[in-house]
């Protein structure tokens, strides 16, 4: 304003022609810098050498218009607390501190103050809350019952993130948590918070009770397992329950006591009828729990099991919570008795099959009942550490001076020069690792079975062996910065404690873990950002696409166990044996019993792969249909229409990406082959963009000649013609193929990553797709985490949706330009019914962040990334958005064309289970009725000045003056019409 004003003066002024244009530039300079600070040249600063806030600037970033305010937004009826372990709780409540409450549900309170009478008006309503009265809490109880609320835990990486509870009022200031779903929360006690919403109105209510209350939610999303398992104290406690023989002790032990050669000296087990015998007996201190029985379970026919008293009253727990869950429908013989040590691992596996069996809602119930035998038992178990308990093996100096002198025997060689450097290292790291390994035999060996630090260790509880080898074995090897293995191994552990040189040594890793950790939640977020971003808006849109594209799945996985991706499938066309027995039908869902069967009858089949639909086929034109998806794994049922299963396929695989490593291997100076591994693997796969370490493809199909020179691995492949066409690799670059060998095109060479856009231009488009989908699950998998395949899917279908125009045609597209596939399809056969020329177009893979750019929402992808680049464009084109995905619909505020906000669900009407009432029927109180109701009855019996004079002193005790509140007080009471 300012610059204008002078060059405003200047130009009446009539100055010289440079000033004049010296003005002018520093006027369009100010305007460019309004727009956009620092596009070009140096961004205009402020005070203390601060860039200036641009137009730009308030739109773009985390900071800007979209995210903050638009995506982001602050709530009402919300509040926050650190959590505390509720053990006692449901697991569909929380705990809700009393005061908090009162805050959240004050409107609530208020009206129903006013209903029953007790305030006069909700000025007065209002101040009772403030005041706290006693029939406030009477009146807070009855608000809150059935009134479910909104738990959620920051960073909420997966949808489990937020879930439903009904509030239970609690003294004190913090809210309650149940311990089982602390793991789909990713929450523990050391601090965190946790923040609490209130659904308002009866559709949020509806939505949360049914959709989101914890109970109904304790399958993951990411893989069908169950989430909601013991952890901690309750593992160890049913672990202590159970503790005892296996299966093959208790055989040989069951041998002894029937051929009648127990020994005298022992007493025999004894003998029980029911569960309640060995509980009571167990509370008297006759019986120890770990002591041997003899029991009848219910269900089995011949004859006792041999047992301990602990299993019994486990299993006695359980059968008794599934009885109470399943009411009359609960037969005891489908009940099987469950008779070894219970460890995590086998509660996960129990719990599976008991939702196999029972279905999640009555499980649900049950799990309480895991919650409450663990907890009571690891109470009377009273396991503690101490230092006594970390017992370092005695033989540990022998089996060291062993690997000492064989380490001294490898120096030697080196120094007369048998072997190099690089040998000479290799073969120290590996003696040092088979010593760690050596003396954490020892020690596992040494350690007694009911030592508390190995029963933490071994039920699951806590801690792994690898941290007990720490404790009480050597600590072995480390890392220097570099990330190459230093030789001298650490042979202390921590009970010995370490000298000076070790505990330096052992700095390095520490550091390094946790600089690494940093860096990864921040990548991870990002990466999880542009998953939804690009999946966001694939909605089940429609039962059935009708395509007749299928993909191929193995009926055995790599480790030969049965694919359980094939589970909640649908075929594609009929499976059937050699023989002619159908397994499944086209179009059924194949569950885990088909699963089974396809396994036992695989040697009768024609093929091991079955043909399933998939999400990379679908046709649908928005969205994506039921058949194609196949089975929602939260709920074991067939995915619904109006399910957001993009978003959940992003969540799937963003929220264990904090879990994967950030380190590139170097593999002992080969060059070349520094493969990127964990998440910046996953990253590249889903930018599509060129790997590290990438590996050569064959041109052309044919047969395989390899020869080594000096400097070179060379391979030549002569194809059908007769033409060679020869490959160069480094000497010590491991290749894939041999001497002789009949290669097809596309095949890969030597070890490494393929570039997925060389794989779609050589190979097919599906093979392309496997490929992804393959290498993705291998770095989840080598971190131990599961997930499903279809979200992987569906994002590499996002991927690959558009194609590119290559031939135009008849079609009116340009060369070059970027089509949905659907669309270009139906174009083209607009054309061919014209008989005109049809467009040709060639396949192309969209990295994520290219792929959301390219969405046709300008709303979506302005919010994503490059905000002003996007707004321009789409202002030049004059583009709409049709507001499909759901980004776009919270941006204006509209609700999202998911689930219940679909058209098809927006309109429903729910039946009456009763006739409503006619108007006949509801007879009218007349005033003196009305007013017996309202209670005003004794007052306005005499004359009227009388009734009001209670009224008159009651209005006084609120506070309200008699001289100047007073006439809008008695304007507030209405008199009956008879009345003067």
């Amino acid at each position: 304003i300012n610059r204008n004003n002078r060059l405003k003066r200047l130009l009446d002024l009539g100055a010289p022609e440079i000033i004049v244009n010296n003005e002018r530039r520093m006027l369009q300079e100010a305007v460019d810098a309004l727009f956009d600070n620092g596009r070009r040249g140096r961004p205009v600063t402020g005070p203390g050498n601060r860039p200036l806030k641009s137009l730009s600037d308030m739109l773009k970033g985390k900071q800007g218009r979209f995210r903050q305010n638009l995506l982001g937004k602050r709530v009402d009826y919300s509040g926050r607390s650190v959590i505390v372990s509720g053990p006692y709780l449901k697991l569909y409540q929380c705990g809700l501190p009393k005061l908090m409450a009162l805050e959240l549900f004050k409107p609530f309170i208020m009206a129903k103050l006013v209903e029953h009478s007790s305030a006069q008006n909700i000025k007065a309503a209002k101040k009772m809350v403030d005041t706290m009265v006693p029939e406030v809490w009477d009146v807070l109880e009855d608000v809150i019952s059935e009134h479910p609320v909104l738990l959620n835990r920051a960073p909420t990486l997966h949808r489990l993130g937020i879930q439903a509870f009904e509030p239970v009022l609690v003294e004190g200031k913090a809210i309650q948590v149940h311990p089982l779903v602390c793991h789909a929360f990713n929450a523990d006690f050391d601090g965190d918070q946790m923040a609490v919403h209130v659904p308002l109105s009866a559709e949020a209510q509806a939505e949360a009770r049914i959709l989101m209350l914890s109970s109904n939610n304790i399958l993951s999303p990411a893989n069908g397992d169950p989430l909601t398992t013991p952890t901690q104290e309750m593992v160890l406690g049913a672990y202590y329950l159970t503790y005892g023989p296996d299966a093959a002790e208790l055989s040989k032990t069951q041998e002894l006591l029937a051929g009648d050669k127990w020994p005298k000296s022992k007493p025999r087990p004894r003998v029980f009828r029911t569960a309640q015998e060995a509980e009571l007996l167990h509370e008297s201190r006759i019986a120890n729990l770990h002591d041997l029985a003899e029991y009848r379970p219910a269900g089995t026919s011949g004859g006792h099991l041999l047992t301990t008293v602990g299993r019994i009253i486990y299993n006695d727990r359980i059968e008794r919570s599934l009885a109470d869950a399943l009411g009359e429908t609960f037969n005891p013989d489908d009940y099987e008795f469950i008779n070894q040590s219970i460890r995590k691992r086998d509660t996960v596996v129990i719990i599976d099959s008991l939702v196999q069996t029972y279905g999640a809602s009555a499980v649900s119930m049950v799990l309480d009942a895991f919650k409450d035998l663990g907890f009571r038992y690891a109470t009377l178990a009273g396991i503690t550490i101490s230092k006594n308990d970390v017992v370092i093996p005695e033989n540990k100096q022998e089996i060291l001076s062993v690997y000492e002198d064989e380490v001294a025997e490898i120096q030697g060689q080196y120094d007369i020069g048998l072997i190099t450097q690089q040998e000479r290292h290799e073969a120290v790291v590996d003696k040092w690792t088979a010593a760690t390994e050596a003396v954490a035999q020892a020690m596992e060996e040494n350690f007694d079975e009911l030592n508390p630090i190995f029963m933490m260790a071994d039920s699951g509880a806590r801690g792994s062996f690898k941290q007990i080898r720490q404790l009480a074995g050597m600590r072995g090897l480390m890392a220097n910065p570099k990330g190459e293995i230093i030789e001298r191994p650490i042979k202390a552990n921590f009970m010995e404690g370490l000298t000076v040189l070790e505990y330096f040594i052992s700095t390095h890793g520490a550091r390094k873990g946790i600089a690494d950790t940093a860096l990864r939640t921040a990548d991870s977020g990002y990466l999880t950002r542009r998953l939804v971003d690009v999946a966001q808006d694939v909605i089940i849109r429609e039962p059935d696409c009708k395509t007749k594209e299928s993909i191929h799945l193995k009926i055995l996985d790599l480790q030969g166990d049965p694919n359980v991706n094939l589970i909640g499938r649908i075929a594609a066309e009929k499976i059937e044996t050699k023989r002619g027995r159908v397994i499944a039908q086209k179009g059924a869902e194949i569950d885990r019993a088909e699963l089974a069967e396809l396994v036992e009858s695989l040697d009768q089949m024609e093929s091991t792969q079955v043909a399933v639909r998939s999400t990379l086929k679908c046709r649908s034109e928005v969205g994506i249909c039921q058949a194609c998806y196949g089975r929602a794994l939260a709920t074991g049922q067939l995915a619904q229409i109006g399910d957001a299963v993009g978003i959940v396929a992003a969540q799937s695989i963003g929220e264990p990406g904090t879990q994967l490593t950030m380190r590139t291997f170097h593999t002992g100076g080969v060059a070349g082959a520094d493969i990127t591994h964990g998440l910046p693997r996953v990253v590249e796969l889903f930018e599509a963009r060129k790997p590290k370490g990438l590996a050569e493809m064959s041109q052309e199909s044919g047969i395989v000649t390899t020869e080594d020179t000096e400097k070179n691995r060379v391979v030549t492949v002569t194809d059908d013609g007769g033409e060679e066409h020869a490959y160069l690799f480094p000497r010590r670059t491991r290749l894939l193929v041999e001497n002789g060998q009949k290669i097809e095109k596309g095949a890969q060479l030597n070890e490494g990553s393929l570039y997925p856009h060389d794989l779609l231009a050589l190979r097919s488009r599906t093979e392309a797709e496997q490929y992804f989908v393959d290498e993705v699950q291998k770095v989840y998998r080598s971190q131990g985490v599961d997930i499903n395949d279809k979200h992987i899917e569906l994002i590499v279908r996002q991927m690959m949706k558009k194609v590119r125009v290559d031939q135009r045609g008849d079609s009116g597209y340009l060369p070059g330009q970027l089509v949905d596939r659907h669309l270009f399809m139906d174009r083209n056969a607009e054309v061919r019914k014209k008989k005109g020329e049809t467009a040709q177009y060639e396949e192309v893979i969209l990295g994520i962040t290219k792929a959301s750019l390219n969405t046709d929402s300008f709303l979506s992808a302005a919010s994503f990334q490059e905000t002003t680049k996007v707004l321009t464009d789409a202002a030049l084109e004059g583009k709409i958005d049709r507001l499909a995905g759901l980004k776009e619909n919270v941006i204006i505020g509209k609700l999202i064309p998911a689930a219940t906000g679909l058209k098809l669900y927006r309109r429903i009407e729910i039946e009456p289970t009763e006739p409503l009432p006619s108007a006949e029927e509801i007879v009218m109180l007349d005033g003196e009725e009305l007013a017996a109701e309202l209670r005003l009855g004794e007052e306005f019996g005499g004359e009227v000045g009388a009734g009001l004079e209670q009224d008159i002193n009651e209005l006084e005790q609120i506070g309200v003056g008699i001289d100047d509140g007073f006439a809008e007080e008695i304007a507030d009471i209405e008199l009956p019409a008879d009345a003067e």
